[in-house]
């Protein structure tokens, strides 16, 4: 496991670059009803701030946090467009970037002030797999659920259409099998192994797994570079709408409203600037309610991230799955009531301890942590559930009152954060 994921992550250098865009300003002109709407819902502030008498100014005006190319973005790019940073003080400058790994390293590095990252990613560096130990902190979550597991024209059509028909196929045709992720201890690479586990296929031993950046998935599937991926959208849409993959599983179908992406930042920028992190947990709580609030905030919402400057990609391919619409390119289309979810009341953005325990749970079961570490302790130093409380309650959002939530799984097992050493270890197919 040690050489394999050494081997995949070496930076994603050999795929091509994204570059960094500026922000288009004509979309402020185009969302002007939009901004509306969402001013309409601000406090009318002189000052143009929330905090209390300049005691909690933010100490940061301008803050970049670092996106990569994929609809759940949105609720950051919509805060920056929206102006809700602008009602807490704040400046967020959204900032395009080419890979998992260039967000890992500018933040470590202090490039970046925060990102739209994968959960797993920052305790892979809490904990020092995946990349440089160092502190980290998430702030909230963005989103639950809204990503899949697509799977090539070429399997599907042997019978491999979903999780029982890829094993079988892998049982009667051996050969060498690739599957993509986007980070070795990142979301993606998690459920892609919960998955095929779940389907009696123990990725590690019976599969290669390679990394590649998101929007490079369907460009890399395109010319035979890998069987299957498991990646966020729009990237899975794509491949259907290319008519080179099909959808094999959707990941609310392995855990309804799942943790996604997160909010991080290093745990010396909550330290540095505690007024400047809630700020931006408000701006963003904002934006996610604004998105969810609404059938014609989500296409709103779409017809922003499609531009080159963020997604870069059609309104179509973003929307469908935005509204539950999917389809599996096999003629199968159904409406999906557990898709992407940016708010939900604050259920989404609340920074469970048990969700950040789960991953390290699957960490340990595939190898990446040679021992189990103390679950809960690293649980509470990475998620700033105080920083989250504050932020929540300048914008008004409810906060659950427990910090560990339950949740039952694609292969039955039921996880609550009691007892994370026997579940990592009670999995009968690891590494």
């Amino acid at each position: 496991m040690d050489k394999q994921v050494s081997a995949n992550t070496n930076d994603e250098v050999q795929h091509a670059h994204i570059t960094d865009r500026p922000v288009d300003p004509s979309r402020r002109q185009l969302l002007q009803g939009a901004s509306a709407l969402a001013a309409g819902s601000m406090l009318s502030l002189s000052t143009g701030g929330v905090w209390a008498a300049g005691s909690d100014k933010p100490e940061k005006e301008e803050v970049k946090i670092g996106f990569i190319p994929l609809t759940d973005c949105a609720s950051v790019v919509m805060a920056s467009v929206l102006g809700f940073d602008k009602k807490y003080g704040i400046k967020i400058i959204p900032t395009k970037e080419a890979s998992w790994a260039s967000v890992r390293d500018k933040l470590v590095n202090g490039e970046l002030d925060a990102a739209h990252v994968l959960y797993g990613l920052i305790y892979g560096v809490q904990l020092g797999i995946g990349g440089p130990k160092k502190d980290m902190n998430i702030l909230m979550t963005l989103n639950n659920n809204g990503q899949a597991i697509t799977l090539s024209k070429k399997l599907a059509d042997k019978g491999a259409i979903d999780g029982p028909g890829l094993a079988k196929l892998m049982q009667k045709e051996k050969r060498d099998y690739t599957f993509a992720q986007t980070f070795p201890t990142g979301t993606h690479a998690m459920w892609l192994y919960y998955w095929l586990a779940a389907h009696g296929v123990n990725p590690i031993k019976e599969a290669k797994v390679i990394t590649v950046p998101p929007p490079q998935m369907v460009a890399n599937m395109r010319v035979d570079n890998m069987d299957g991926y498991c990646v966020g959208e729009p990237w899975n849409h794509r491949a259907v709408a290319d008519g080179i993959g099909i959808t094999a599983a959707t990941t609310q179908d392995i855990w309804r409203d799942h943790p996604e992406k997160v909010l991080g930042t290093t745990a010396e920028f909550s330290q540095k600037y505690p007024n400047t992190a809630r700020a931006v947990v408000a701006a963003i709580l904002e934006a996610g309610r604004w998105i969810d609030a609404s059938l014609s905030n989500k296409q709103k919402m779409a017809e922003t991230i499609a531009e080159k400057s963020y997604v870069n990609t059609s309104v179509d391919v973003i929307n469908q799955r935005i509204l539950g619409r999917y389809q599996n390119g096999l003629g199968k289309t159904w409406d999906d009531p557990n898709y992407m979810k940016f708010f939900n009341d604050g259920a989404v953005n609340f920074p469970y301890l048990s969700d950040g325990m789960w991953f390290m749970t699957q960490h340990r079961r595939w190898g990446l942590l040679k021992a189990d570490p103390d679950y809960m302790a690293v649980a509470q130093a990475v998620n700033r559930i105080d920083l989250y409380k504050e932020g929540a309650s300048l914008a008004k959002v409810n906060v659950p009152k427990d910090p560990m939530r339950k949740s039952k799984l694609l292969d039955g097992s039921v996880w609550d954060g009691k007892n994370p050493t026997a579940y990592a270890n009670s999995f009968k197919i690891k590494a």
